[in-house]
């Protein structure tokens, strides 16, 4: 879709023109109309100029003397008088006249209408010509951004080259359900003969990144309609009043334009519960939003008139907002699963140069979890690194290397661990891939490394499953909870001391643990009792528990419980294991990175580990 243009030049670029032709009127046209430019002179240098005769007219006037040359152009100048009894005579006897020789001033009226009534007048026409200019570029309409009330939405008109469906990757549920809404704005009398009607709304929920606004775009671009777009905070104006008002223009023009789509990004801005808090129900946005419930009942959906809105707090809108009639459809566009990262990727891979041996596929693993502009992101941090490095194609090393920027940030190699530092690096990271390798369903380990990232992990180990999970068994949490004890128990086991090292892996067991508990009913305590409300699942899924004081406190005791299990549990694993422990953490130590195949290579005794010495 082609966005409609604005003007080239904005409206401050005329008034700089117009104030930088005031000056110079000011400047060199006005002093003309002034009194002449004065030369001074000392009276020897007048007195000579007499003597030669070459004065022309003299003017004695209080203390000075103000006379002309007798040139073509004559210059004026001026002298101090002194008491000579015989100027008179001298100036008679040069020949020189006596009269006014210094011109009156401008006339007072004259010289206000020139200095500050012009200016006004050229400021005055400059804005009426523009704004001529303007409304007749919009068809003799109102300029939205010059008036109150008036709606600032960025249309798109009808193009061959907008967004279509096929940009638009990893979300085929969310396609298929647009598409009816294509079909009806291409085809609507197949509807109307059989009395269907076009859905009025059709709301957009899902994470952020995950292709709302991006699919809003593609149904307007198959369409070939016009396209509003606005976002729910342009509604909210300092004047009470103002945010209804543009709700009606908006309305008014999508009717005006028909068939389009209208969409309303972060609708919850405006869309939230109505509640007693407001001025008695009075304030701003509860106008702005019984405005929109108004026009969303008043207009005429057989024009083909399609309100479409996005937001990730759909828990936050009001419920008249998503009644029947309104908001009809709640389309969730949801984190893309294995299929559509890989499609996702290969999207973004079609702008980038692409070496022919890149796996999509096991990017997609790696990647798990990740959203769709997450996944832009990674395509765009890999071509980055092989500008770099000097490199024409993207290679899947730079692929890999993109992952681990996004979850763990860039390299820091400007930070340098001390000998002890790095030694107590390599055990806890080792720990950790230890622990997850000597158990059962545990994701394998891919990549150790205790090069420090910019996010503030002095190393990290990845885990990547073979192929999707969606969900967890009650023994495969536990595991993963031993998994991040590991770190902690390798320092213990090997140095007889802690460090603070462990700060991440303390904060998400603890919270696994919790779950276990309050949300996936994995207690034998309490069963299947949810003791904990989720509040904003698209926005990190906060949570608060709902139960009683003594019950908060039973919790408490059995979180510890668990992790002190699942503690016990990896310090026996690794105490097994100590000297596969000590060969691994030496071998990272000096290698700094490893992959998952050296790794397990080591662990196992087999000879693959002598294949690969060079350093990654």
């Amino acid at each position: 879709m082609k966005k409609v243009q604005k003007p080239k030049k904005p409206l401050i670029f005329y008034y700089i023109i117009a104030i930088i032709v005031i000056l110079l009127l000011n400047s060199v046209i006005f002093p003309k109309f002034m009194k002449q430019s004065v030369k001074t002179v000392d009276y020897g240098t007048f007195l000579m100029m007499v003597d030669k005769k070459e004065v022309k007219k003299v003017q004695i006037e209080n203390d000075s003397i103000y006379f002309t040359d007798k040139e073509k152009e004559p210059n004026y100048y001026e002298t101090t008088t002194f008491d000579d009894p015989d100027l008179v005579n001298r100036l008679y006897d040069s020949g020189c006249s006596f009269g006014r020789v210094v011109k009156e001033e401008m006339n007072p009226f004259l010289s206000i209408l020139l200095t500050w009534g012009l200016p006004v007048l050229i400021f005055f026409g400059l804005g009426q010509l523009l704004t001529r200019s303007m409304m007749k570029k919009m068809g003799g309409g109102n300029i939205p951004s010059m008036q109150f009330g008036k709606s600032n939405a960025k249309v798109y008109v009808e193009s061959t080259t907008g967004i279509k469906f096929s940009d638009v990757a990893g979300e085929d549920e969310a396609k298929e359900l647009l598409t009816e809404i294509v079909d009806f704005l291409h085809n609507p009398q197949k509807y109307q003969e059989i009395g269907a009607s076009l859905p009025k709304g059709a709301l957009l929920v899902g994470p952020p990144g995950t292709g709302k606004t991006l699919l809003a775009k593609a149904v307007a671009g198959e369409a070939e309609v016009p396209f509003f777009s606005i976002s729910g905070s342009e509604f909210v104006e300092m004047f009470v009043g103002m945010g209804a008002s543009k709700v009606r223009d908006l309305f008014k023009q999508a009717n005006e334009k028909a068939p389009c789509i209208v969409f309303i990004d972060e609708i919850d801005t405006i869309g939230k519960k109505r509640d007693n808090q407001g001025m008695g129900g009075n304030d701003e946005r509860e106008q702005t939003l019984n405005q929109l419930l108004t026009e969303m009942d008043g207009f005429d959906a057989s024009k083909g008139v399609v309100i479409l809105a996005a937001t990730n707090r759909p828990d936050s809108l009001d419920p008249a907002l998503l009644r029947p009639g309104r908001f009809d459809r709640r389309i969730p566009v949801e984190l893309p699963d294995l299929k559509g990262r890989e499609e996702i990727l290969k999207v973004h891979g079609r702008k980038v140069r692409l070496a022919d041996h890149v796996d999509f596929n096991a990017i997609a693993r790696a990647a798990s979890g990740a959203s769709g502009a997450e996944l832009a992101n990674m395509i765009n941090e890999a071509a980055l690194k092989a500008v770099r490095e000097g490199r024409k194609y993207v290679e899947q090393a730079d692929l890999e290397e993109s992952i681990e920027v996004v979850i763990a940030g860039y390299q820091k190699k400007n930070k340098v661990l001390s000998t002890k530092e790095r030694l107590i690096v390599s055990y806890h990271e080792i720990g950790h891939a230890l622990v997850a390798a000597l158990q059962t369903d545990s994701a394998p380990v891919t990549k150790i490394t205790i090069i420090p990232r910019t996010s503030g992990a002095l190393g990290y180990t990845m885990q990547v499953d073979e192929g999707e999970r969606n969900l967890m068994t009650k023994e495969e949490i536990q595991n993963r909870i031993a998994t991040l004890t590991g770190g902690r128990c390798a320092e213990a086991l090997i140095f007889g001391s802690i460090t603070t090292g462990a700060s991440n892996d303390i904060e998400q067991a603890t919270k696994l643990a919790r779950a276990m508990i309050t949300k996936y009913g994995m207690s034998d305590e309490f069963g299947m009792v949810a003791l904990e409300t989720e509040v904003n699942p698209y926005l990190g899924g906060d949570s608060s528990l709902s139960c009683a004081p003594e019950t908060a406190k039973i919790i408490d005791e059995m979180v510890v419980k668990v992790v002190k299990e699942e503690y016990q549990k990896a310090i026996k694993l690794l105490e097994d294991h100590k000297d596969k422990l000590h060969e691994l953490a030496k071998y990272l130590y000096e290698k700094e990175t490893i992959t998952g195949e050296e790794f397990m290579a080591i662990l196992k005794n087999t000879p693959e580990r002598e294949d690969r010495t060079e350093e990654i």
